[in-house]
């Protein structure tokens, strides 16, 4: 099971002329070929100052290399770091992080390009299903996430210099892309002695998968425009461990016209208590939200939500919603999931309480949270979706609605539609008949040891109840999720290594499955004076849920404590806000080499080892 947050190696192609080129696959070598596709002309003046001495201009106003590729904010901040790393670029803060709004704009991503690696950017720990077959995991993802060469866009010879570029840095690009591609046929005419290699097969599948030129691109450039993001917007997030969260988010308008100051109220649905936020955000390309914000955070809690957090954000094309991850943490494990609408003076529905009703309840109990409901109901205005019925609201008011309801003792398991005057939230809460299994998410975890001289990783579980479908199977498309379960959480022994009781040295699980790893370092007390680190089972045992047999439904996650990342590898990041007294900052990327900028990760195998790839 392949896990990815951030790439160890990146995409280091960008631009160095100082590298020579080497024959990757054994097609012709990068230097040699020639550009077929036109290139995207740069205009803007400081880009051409700064960049131009090396990347050379055309007749067309093209730079050499620039022009024949797109990407994200996060993507040419990492250009300019290796700039100014590899060839020496001297360039100020204020400067990098106007050419990466500019290029960003000029040469950057359509919103449909960016949504489907937005992941990368919200440095979300998650298992990739967009690898096509086992060639491209080779080729591509065996390093790094796949999100990271499909958040660029590139001509065929650019992407054949970026493996030549690899080949000449890492000599394991060189023995990945020389392996037999495992899923290709070989073209009509060929040898069939020659085999088409992984270098091959990706070139191709990345030339056609992310061109330089797609019609998202170029209708995009068309529509693009300053963004009007200020007023008010209504939130609805979720925190693993934590619950679901509603709220508002406040935007005004900061220094420039892609810049501003926000504020936020989150109100939690388990208990009702309330985080308050101030922060900043930049709108690059008229859609991509980077920023920051902080609230009270109480010392010692590395789960608190009032702790300062980066936002990463993907604002729909109508500017009326957004989606995206609030994340902070040392390895960015801790986050808020936040859906965005713009508050109108319609009527919203944001969330149903308690969410899951077992078929054949009477007399349950609705609370509807919602913006401008209406004050005068009746049950027959609220919609609870197929079989369940109001028979009564036991109180009103525009921001809840308290309604209780009978549900029909065959009303079919799944998710149900809310409808209160003409306001609509799909999937709002599920009906069920029994939980058949229940599911610990992460299924599989990676936790650092650190507290001395490293920071911790820590690691959070949930335990989701889960019915079989209509096809009675466990584990199929078909599966309705229930919701949150009540369970008891333990550790238990890995059996990969003979009385090396992992479980009593790596660390604690808290009772809301929070993981704190233990320190780093040897430990005098462990077999062999080694250190703490290990694999575990995390294993939820449910309080009121069985199984057939009548014994507790259990499900478990696997679990990896490692060492510290002792060497962070550079990583996409772009310039963000924070907010000091005095109002909006712009905080720029650092141009200095940092020794700890992203951890280095690996794919957990169940089995007690691992593998050189990252995760």
């Amino acid at each position: 099971m392949k896990r990815v947050t951030v790439s160890k190696f990146g995409l280091l192609a960008l631009f160095s002329t100082s590298i020579l080129f080497a024959q990757a696959d054994g097609g012709p070598d990068g230097a040699l070929m020639k550009e077929s596709d036109p290139g995207i002309p740069v205009a803007d003046a400081l880009v051409k100052e700064k960049c131009g001495t090396c990347h050379a201009p055309d007749a067309k106003g093209n730079l050499s290399r620039i022009s024949w590729v797109r990407t994200t904010p996060e993507g040419w901040s990492q250009a300019i770091k290796r700039m100014v790393r590899l060839n020496g670029l001297a360039i100020t803060p204020e400067e990098s992080r106007a050419i990466v709004k500019s290029l960003s704009s000029s040469h950057g991503l359509a919103p449909q390009e960016a949504l489907p690696v937005m992941y990368l950017a919200e440095k979300r720990m998650i298992d990739e299903t967009n690898i096509p077959n086992e060639t491209m995991r080779g080729a591509c993802a065996a390093c790094h996430s796949f999100a990271q060469p499909l958040s660029w866009r590139r001509s065929k010879l650019e992407w054949k210099q970026l493996q030549d570029l690899h080949v000449a840095m890492y000599s394991q690009a060189d023995a990945q892309y020389r392996r037999p591609a495992e899923d290709s046929e070989q073209p009509a005419g060929r040898d069939p002695k020659d085999k088409m290699l992984r270098g091959e097969y990706a070139l191709g599948y990345l030339a056609k998968a992310a061109p330089l030129h797609t019609p998202e691109w170029a209708a995009w450039r068309s529509r693009q425009s300053v963004p009007r993001l200020a007023g008010e917007w209504l939130v609805v997030a979720s925190a693993p461990g934590q619950g679901r969260f509603v709220g508002s988010f406040s935007i005004k308008p900061g220094k420039a016209a892609d810049e501003f100051l926000t504020s936020s109220v989150l109100r939690s649905l388990n208990n009702g208590a309330s985080v308050n936020r101030s922060g900043a955000g930049i709108v690059y390309a008229g859609y991509s939200w980077r920023g920051s914000s902080k609230g009270a955070a109480v010392a010692g809690r590395p789960d608190d939500l009032g702790s300062a957090a980066r936002e990463t954000m993907w604002f729909a094309p109508d500017q009326q919603s957004a989606v995206g991850r609030w994340y902070w943490g040392d390895y960015q494990e801790f986050g808020l999931d936040v859906k965005l609408t713009r508050a109108t003076a319609a009527p919203a529905v944001l969330a149903v309480i308690p969410g899951p009703v077992k078929a054949g309840t009477k007399g349950a109990q609705f609370r509807i949270v919602g913006h401008n409901l209406p004050a005068s109901l009746t049950p027959a205005n609220i919609d609870l979706g197929m079989g369940v019925t109001a028979t009564k609201i036991l109180s009103a008011s525009p921001q809840e609605l308290v309604v209780m309801a009978d549900v029909a003792a065959g009303a079919a398991s799944g998710q149900r539609n809310v409808a209160v005057g003409g306001a609509v939230l799909e999937q709002a809460f599920p009906v069920y008949s029994k939980i058949d299994y229940i599911k610990v998410t992460p299924e599989t975890a990676l936790s650092r040891l650190g507290g001395i001289k490293f920071p911790k990783g820590y690691a959070q579980f949930e335990a989701t109840g889960f019915e079989n479908g209509i096809d009675g199977k466990q584990g199929t498309a078909d599966d309705i999720a229930v919701g949150p379960v009540d369970v008891t959480w333990s550790t238990q022994e890995y059996l990969a290594v003979y009385y090396d009781d992992d479980a009593k040295y790596v660390g604690t699980l808290s009772p809301a499955a929070l993981f704190t790893p233990n320190s780093e370092g040897p430990n005098p007390a462990r077999r062999f004076g080694r250190n703490n680190y290990g694999d575990i089972w995390v294993v939820a045992t449910a309080k009121v849920e069985k199984d057939k047999f009548g014994k507790p439904l259990t499900a478990r996650s696997y679990m990896v404590v490692a060492v510290p990342a002792y060497q962070k590898w550079d990583q996409p990041a772009c310039s963000y806000p924070q907010v000091p007294a005095g109002g909006l900052e712009i905080r720029a990327p650092s141009t200095r080499s940092a020794s700890r900028v992203i951890p280095l990760h690996m794919t957990v195998v169940p089995g007690g080892g691992s593998d050189a790839r990252s995760r």
